[in-house]
């Protein structure tokens, strides 16, 4: 085992289920257009919710991915992990007999887990007993399943757990793979989260917990974060997966590399279980901490891939922080969310966000945030409003804050061929 305290590894594969499409390309091209993935739910009735809207994945068939009876057995949250991370696997050229077995780990967690299932059995085991609850119930809902699923999948026999920390949930999945390789635990790291939480009791779960967005009659401008008349969180679904490679072992295989992650922070606010500290204090301990963890300074960063959730109190401290870390050098740096396109996928935010981060990088192409019309001027920072800015970009951050008061920040940079 080599120990590479600080050394970057490569993103060399990436696979993404959102609401803005079930490819890389169809992402991409919609976070280009500035095109929103929030629509009335249609997948159930949610005429009677306080919110009836979300970030649903659309036209998603599990059977392309996995024969029709494991579909069954397993929960939506699951099928989109298992497509995500197949994707992932061709994204890198890599064929489960390519990955060195011992050394592939496996990292992939769920802030809600199996919350479809749970519903389903929870209602079978009131209105007809016992007997009607799935014996595939406990694998269907627990939180570590997709993983578990996908190193039997692939053969893999290397670790093998998920990360549970609310929205920084794969953001801290990201920062395990970044250190196990590092330390030489591991030589592939197969990391992400998933999450499927659109559901009845998910939407009436944080519709009492006062966190949404009730803009049911324009849902597509719902989600506006940094604007002045945002008014809640949308929530999404979908699942994002990274292969991360140490970076020798990926140039020997001539792999195409998105970017490289080169450091990794985390905190705690110690504050309260759902509030952010008014100067966002966590928050930018977390920045400090990646930025010192990848050697860089304030000034080497070129965009921030904020968390922005369109939560009144979540942007503007996430602004304090911003401007506490970077002072002066602020206005030089670009931030989007593109949390307003895609709603917010809770569990899998953080990988689906680091994703775009890695390929506005490789672009050298910034994501906007849409619905952004008036700038609330607490939230005064260099924003891509509404439309897609071509930078000159090397290093970027993309900032992940979960209920709990945790923290999780990555910086990411360009790969120089």
């Amino acid at each position: 085992m080599h120990a590479m305290s600080n050394e970057a590894v490569a993103i060399t594969g990436i696979g993404l289920v959102t609401p803005l499409g079930l490819t890389l390309e169809e992402n991409w091209r919609a976070l280009m257009e500035g095109r929103s993935g929030i629509d009335t739910i249609r997948r159930f009735d949610a005429s009677s919710l306080p919110t009836r809207f979300g970030g649903e994945v659309k036209d998603f068939d599990p059977t392309q991915y996995m024969d029709a009876k494991e579909v069954r057995h397993y929960d939506r949250y699951t099928h989109f992990a298992v497509a995500a991370a197949d994707m992932a696997l061709a994204d890198a050229k890599l064929q489960p007999s390519d990955l060195p077995k011992e050394k592939t780990g496996i990292v992939v967690g769920s802030g809600m887990g199996g919350l479809e299932t749970f519903m389903e059995n929870a209602r079978s085991l009131i209105e007809k007993g016992s007997r009607r609850v799935s014996p595939f119930f406990v694998p269907a809902t627990i939180t570590n399943i997709a993983a578990g699923l996908l190193a039997i999948r692939y053969g893999t026999y290397g670790l093998n757990y998920a990360t549970v920390s609310a929205c920084a949930t794969s953001a801290h999945a990201i920062m395990d793979g970044l250190m196990l390789l590092r330390q030489g635990v591991m030589e592939v790291m197969i990391v992400g989260g998933s999450e499927a939480a659109i559901t009845d009791i998910g939407i009436a779960a944080f519709a009492a917990a006062k966190a949404l967005s009730k803009n049911n009659d324009n849902p597509r401008t719902a989600s506006r974060p940094f604007d002045l008349a945002r008014n809640g969180f949308v929530m999404g679904e979908g699942a994002g997966i990274l292969v991360l490679e140490r970076k020798d072992q990926a140039q020997a295989r001539r792999a195409h590399i998105w970017a490289e992650v080169r450091g990794a922070g985390a905190s705690s606010d110690a504050f309260h279980i759902t509030t952010p500290p008014e100067d966002g204090k966590g928050a930018a301990l977390a920045m400090r901490m990646a930025l010192n963890d990848a050697r860089l300074e304030p000034r080497d960063i070129g965009y921030i891939n904020a968390h922005a959730t369109s939560t009144p109190l979540g942007d503007r401290a996430e602004t304090a922080a911003i401007q506490s870390v970077f002072g002066e050098h602020t206005p030089n740096v670009a931030v989007s969310s593109t949390k307003s396109m895609t709603g917010h996928l809770l569990g899998a935010a953080g990988v689906v966000e680091a994703a775009y981060t890695a390929m506005a990088l490789h672009n050298q192409t910034l994501p906007p945030t849409i619905n952004l019309d008036n700038i609330d001027p607490a939230c005064d920072l260099n924003h891509v409003a509404n439309k897609h800015r071509s930078v000159s970009v090397q290093y970027a951050l993309s900032n992940g804050f979960g209920f709990g008061g945790t923290n999780v920040v990555l910086a990411l940079g360009r790969h120089e061929k």
